[in-house]
């Protein structure tokens, strides 16, 4: 009886731990077969790059995809993190950095894509040659976007900044030469589509320009975008190793996709590893 009951217990034993590898390499073979993919993006030019020139790419490669849409900068994230989405489009790397500080969350991103660049625009002058002295001009009044504007006007030969400043944290205090005296007028970013009738000239962000219904090669001159302020595929962490992320950053560096970026999506700045590949 009692080598009956060892018997039994060992046998037990065993058929525990098969099942358990059994379920670990189901779990394995599910995860490597993964064909489904939902991407949630920015609504409007973001997720219709998702839609135009990702989705296609990765359909060609047996997945379907799901594309959602958001009309904040908040819940791309949270969904991200809680499984809601496998990936998202909206988003630069600073702002990235900063929000997975603030909500602790672990992502990363995946390769960076063309983003529609801060443009200087005005209704009274058509080139910046015609900027009259002390002329106005309304500037994002929060200081990430801020720094990209007067890197504008110092790329355009209108204003000199201190040299020793970082390019992502300039602002007026370290403009040192104001040749035009131009008056800078800060302003929520959301309004300076608006403001273009108001003021002399206003820089405004490639997103809100787009939602405004404005042509971004109507601006008097584009930004020259550093990386950090160019949107990015963003996934979780734990995922990026995983074969669907290594297929969606495949399809964005495709011909393909770059052939739609050209038809579709004219003044979109791209990254610099498009512009040296």
């Amino acid at each position: 009886m009692k080598r009956l009951g060892i018997l039994l217990v060992f046998l037990l034993t065993i058929g525990v731990l098969a099942a358990c590898g059994s379920d670990k390499s189901n779990s394995t073979a599910s995860e490597s077969a993964k064909k489904e993919i939902t991407i949630g993006a920015s609504a409007g030019p973001y997720s219709d790059m998702v839609t135009k020139a990702i989705k296609p790419g990765l359909e060609k490669k047996g997945y379907t995809v799901k594309v959602v849409e958001f009309n904040d900068y908040v819940q791309p994230n949270l969904s991200l993190t809680n499984g809601d989405l496998d990936a998202n489009l909206f988003q630069h790397k600073i702002y990235m950095d900063a929000f997975s500080k603030q909500h602790k969350l672990d992502l990363s991103p995946v390769i960076v894509v063309p983003t529609a660049p801060m443009g200087i625009y005005s209704n009274k002058f058509k080139s910046l040659d015609e900027i009259a002295e002390g002329s106005s001009l309304a500037i994002p009044n929060d200081p990430t976007n801020a720094a990209r504007a007067f890197l504008i006007l110092q790329d355009q030969g209108l204003i000199k900044l201190d040299d020793s400043v970082s390019p992502l944290t300039v602002s007026e205090k370290d403009v040192v030469e104001n040749s035009k005296n131009i008056k800078f007028k800060p302003i929520e970013a959301a309004q300076l589509p608006r403001a273009v009738d108001s003021v002399d000239l206003a820089a405004v962000p490639g997103n809100y320009a787009l939602a405004a219904k404005m042509n971004l090669l109507d601006a008097l001159a584009l930004e020259n975008m550093l990386d950090d302020y160019r949107n990015r595929v963003v996934v979780n962490t734990k995922d990026e190793d995983k074969q669907f992320v290594q297929d969606i950053e495949a399809v964005v560096q495709s011909a393909d996709f770059e052939k739609v970026i050209d038809d579709q999506f004219k003044g979109f700045g791209k990254p610099e590893w498009m512009l040296t590949k």
